[in-house]
């Protein structure tokens, strides 16, 4: 067997499959088809203290149930034995005697292991020392363990009783990787996950709740669109094309706007074929919604609403720590200008600095991709540098250089501005949000600006996009649109310092 622990691993999982042999030869099922769980550790536990403190035990004892589980601790003492088992729930303590589940039962716990998953049936009692446990009827074996889980070391704080938990699933990599072990040993994994469960659900109900419908548009695209990154490009053999793996929904949407759909919103995976970094994964969770007779000032009363929202079903209040930084979620959010804040970093109007210069002060800053890169991309780049890692509080950086901002209205009186805003929180970006462009005239002339940037080197260029084009042409209300990058909203609710601590399955690199 092939594994970084060599030899010992390979012993040990041995033993496991000598124990399964045995088992087979029993005649007992090692992988089950299914258990009839009636109840669960944790509500189990507070029930019995429920009904003990309204002194409504019977003799002691608590009702009766089936639970199923891991079993994570297990401690012999001859005649008895002691085990942890864990669910989804939490751990509870089961307690089996000799003399109450048979000789032949209770000798079968020498072919148990730690991670096997088992059920058992009996009641709840309290121990001398105090744990509530289930006193074992019966139990049996619901699946085999052949792999032995990366359980840590769990010591008892003296003072405080506290169990502390040292990872024996250091390798942050390998956590990744193998994400059903690090769910399996590291509860409050699972608990980020179920976290970012709740927000998902809330941002649901929070458009539903506004009139908006959620919609599904293409993941496959014969143009990309919509934002400036690199795709990801496959190819259909049947119609014998090149497509593409979306980058962003908005074009789609804004076609659903024009078609008469007036509130409209996806959850959706999105593809970028970009670096990795801890902010950073190809495939990401974005949520776009898109309102008809709306401007970016009323979404950006929106999008406050919504993360207040998020926040109270993330931690229950609109205040939390994001590593070690103290946030408040808290209306209304600060503005900025774009320009100004800029300004006021290089010490100079950057509307009215040249190109060659713009550049320069980039890569001496240590910017990379520049080649063929714009004004409004160096000018974005000069912003990341040099303003954005300051914006600790919920800050709406507003009206950024027309050039940036190919798919959105110019701004009233400032044409060479647009109505744009984007959310930023300790210091990074959770959303971006136009006034749409909805004249076709000027969108065409936009996309033409942005392929010759394409042509000139710039790999993250818009394309034409002649179809939506059309769709302008039919005609696009007055149209607001934000994305949130939900990950990245999960990292900040959930105080995780990178991408990969909120996906499930992270991009990485091939397995050695």
């Amino acid at each position: 067997m092939n594994d970084r622990h060599g030899g010992d691993l390979s012993r040990v999982m041995r033993n496991r499959l000598e124990k399964l042999e045995k088992l087979q030869s029993m005649g007992v099922e090692a992988f089950a088809y299914s258990c009839d769980v009636t109840r669960h550790a944790a509500p189990s536990t507070a029930a019995f203290e429920k009904d003990e403190a309204a002194g409504d035990l019977l003799d002691g004892h608590g009702a009766t149930g089936r639970w199923a589980g891991r079993m994570m601790g297990y401690r012999s003492h001859g005649r008895s034995a002691f085990a942890d088992l864990e669910d989804h729930t939490g751990r509870i303590q089961v307690y089996f005697k000799r003399n109450v589940l048979g000789e032949d039962l209770y000798s079968f716990l020498d072919l148990l292991d730690l991670g096997d998953w088992i059920g058992v049936e009996g009641r709840l009692f309290r121990t001398r020392t105090g744990q509530v446990t289930i006193h074992a009827e019966e139990f049996r074996l619901l699946c085999k363990s052949l792999r032995p889980l990366p359980l840590g070391k769990v010591e008892v704080d003296g003072g405080t009783g506290d169990r502390v938990t040292h990872s024996g699933f250091a390798d942050r990599e390998a956590r990744y990787r193998q994400r059903y072990a690090d769910l399996a040993v590291n509860p409050d994994v699972r608990e980020v996950f179920r976290t970012r469960a709740r927000i998902i659900t809330r941002a649901r109900r929070f458009l539903d709740d506004h009139g908006f419908v959620e919609v599904e548009t293409p993941v496959l695209q014969p143009l990309y669109g919509g934002a400036s990154a690199r795709p990801f490009v496959t190819r259909h053999l049947a119609l014998d094309r090149d497509l593409y793996l979306r980058i962003a929904d908005e074009l789609y949407l804004k076609r659903l706007i024009v078609g008469g759909m007036d509130r409209v919103y996806e959850i959706s995976k999105d593809f970028r074929n970009e670096g990795i970094d801890r902010f950073h994964n190809p495939e990401f969770t974005m949520l776009e919604f898109y309102r008809a007779f709306a401007d970016y000032e009323d979404m950006m009363d929106m999008v406050e609403r919504l993360m207040v929202a998020l926040a109270a079903a993330a931690r229950g209040h609109s205040g939390f720590t994001y590593q070690g930084a103290d946030i408040t979620l808290s209306r209304p959010f600060a503005r900025l200008s774009f320009v100004e804040g800029l300004g006021a970093a290089l010490g100079r109007d950057p509307l009215e600095m040249g190109t060659e210069s713009l550049r320069s002060r980039a890569a001496a800053l240590g910017a990379d991709d520049l080649e063929g890169a714009g004004r409004g991309k160096l000018m974005d780049k000069l912003f990341g540098a040099l303003v954005q890692p300051s914006l600790i509080q919920p800050t709406f950086v507003i009206d950024h250089p027309r050039e940036l901002s190919p798919l959105a209205k110019a701004k009233r009186g400032v044409p060479e501005l647009s109505e744009r805003f984007e959310l930023y929180v300790a210091g990074e970006e959770l959303a971006n949000a136009f006034s749409e462009l909805n004249d076709p005239i000027a969108q065409r002339a936009r996309f033409e600006d942005q392929a010759a940037l394409g042509a000139a080197g710039d790999a993250e260029a818009q394309v034409v996009d002649e179809d939506y084009i059309r769709a302008l042409e039919y005609g696009l209300p007055p149209t607001g649109g934000v994305g949130i990058g939900m990950d990245r909203v999960v990292m900040m609710l959930t105080d995780q310092a990178s991408i990969r601590d909120v996906i499930l399955f992270p991009t990485l690199r091939k397995e050695e």
